[in-house]
Parts: C-alpha cells; sequence; structure tokens
C-alpha cells in the first residue's frame, strides 16, 4: 500500500538517485494504518490533479511556506510545524519508514500545517512556481560517502538552481552535516554558487545550533563527527 502512494504523485520520473532505500524493517500496525488512511490525505499532489501542487495545499491560507528536504523520522519537521502553525511545512522523504513516523506526530499533535511528498524532491521543485517559498532545510542528509557516490550528493549546482527559482528573496536555506567530507562538498558548492550568501560572520556561526533548529536523533548520535549547522539567505 505505500509503494502505490509513492508512485502515485504525478510527477516525472528521475533517473538519478539522491536517496538510499525506500523501506526499511515492516511497519507496526497502527503506521501502517497512517499510512493507509492519514497519508492520502495528506499529499502534496495526486495523480491528475494541477501540475502546480501548492493549489492542492490551499497555500494562500499560510502565511509562508516551508520546505525540508529529507526530513529523516521527522522530529525536526513536525516540531517546526508545531511552532509556526500560520506556516505550510511540506515534507520530502522517500523512506515510507520516515514516513510513518511522522504521519506519528501529525497524529498525536493534531497538526495541520503539514504537507508530504514522499518521494524525490526534484520533480517537486521543477512543479513549484517561483518565488514560492520562504525558507528550505537540509539537514544531515545522507553524506555518500564514496567517491563513486558523490554524484548522489543532493547539494550539486542543478539542485542549487533549482532551489534559487523556487525561493523568494531573501528566504534562507539551512543545511546541517557532522560529516566533514560532505561539509567540504557543500561549503565549494555553495560558495560557487552566486544566487545564494553565506550568513556567518564567524565559526561560531556555524558551530552552534540556534534557537530556532531543534535538535533530532541523528544529530545527537554525531555519527561521523561534530555537527555543523548554515545559514545562507536568497540573494
Amino acid at each position: 500500500m505505500a509503494i502505490a502512494f509513492l508512485a502515485a504523485d504525478g510527477f516525472s520520473v528521475q533517473t538519478e538517485r539522491f536517496y538510499g532505500r525506500r523501506s526499511g524493517k515492516k511497519l507496526r500496525p497502527n503506521r501502517t494504518r497512517l499510512v493507509e488512511e492519514l497519508l492520502p490525505k495528506l499529499l502534496l499532489c495526486h495523480s491528475g490533479e494541477s501540475r502546480n501542487p501548492l493549489e492542492t495545499a490551499n497555500a494562500g491560507e499560510w502565511r509562508d511556506i516551508w520546505l525540508e528536504i529529507g526530513f529523516g523520522a521527522g522530529e525536526h519537521l513536525a516540531w517546526q510545524a508545531a511552532q509556526k502553525p500560520d506556516v505550510l511545512m511540506i515534507g520530502c522523504e522517500p523512506y515510507i519508514n520516515g514516513v510513518a513516523k511522522l504521519l506519528d506526530y501529525i497524529d498525536e499533535q493534531k497538526l495541520k500545517n503539514i504537507r508530504i511528498h514522499p518521494d524525490d524532491a526534484r520533480p517537486l521543485l521543477d512543479a513549484l512556481p517561483e518565488k514560492s517559498l520562504g525558507r528550505v532545510f537540509i539537514l544531515f542528509n545522507d553524506p555518500w560517502p564514496k567517491k563513486r557516490h558523490w554524484e548522489r550528493r543532493f547539494v550539486n549546482p542543478e539542485n542549487l538552481a533549482r532551489l534559487a527559482r523556487v525561493m523568494k528573496p531573501g528566504a534562507e536555506l539551512r543545511l546541517a552535516t557532522d560529516h566533514p567530507g560532505l561539509l567540504e562538498w557543500v561549503l565549494q558548492h555553495m560558495q560557487a554558487c552566486p544566487d545564494f550568501v553565506w550568513q556567518a560572520e564567524s565559526c561560531r556561526d556555524w558551530q552552534s545550533r540556534p534557537s530556532d533548529w531543534p535538535p533530532t536523533r541523528y544529530e545527537q548520535k554525531a555519527l561521523h563527527g561534530k555537527p555543523v549547522y548554515l545559514r545562507y539567505l536568497r540573494i
């Protein structure tokens, strides 16, 4: 059932992958129920609907629209949604176990301002209107540490151009990683991109987590090293 939802968004198929596996261990009965019953109500776009996915989310009702690409288990996205009930939060995550965990948060906290795209973020970015997003999060995404997999890293010139198109002037892009190799990669690509400016005056600005940036379980594990927090503004 979950896989049927993943394939029902109406977006074009992408050939290169920027994510790992689609599913993990078998879902608990309650999460299976949420995937079957709640997820269809929160999908951002269905096959046959408008090519502008925001039309299906009543975007005009919200003060702003924020996007998280690769939300993992959903802790950060759910926290932001609870703190900003007047902001529409869009979450992209192809891993169905993570989607199911986010659905748990939504159900328990009665969150009304989250929509989900349980698939590759790139078709969604291509379908969104220009200058429609006020903030984007890419937090602790897969570092793809092996050199032969570096092309799968999400931060690259093509995806940064996608982000620049859909982000408003002055919109904030937040990135975080605890992987030194990915940090170097991100800094090189971000500094080479003329559409974003780094909001850091000293190393303290990117070694300390801002107060409105809640920790996640992955971050607390710090699997590869000390987490780094980067903030860029869309020029």
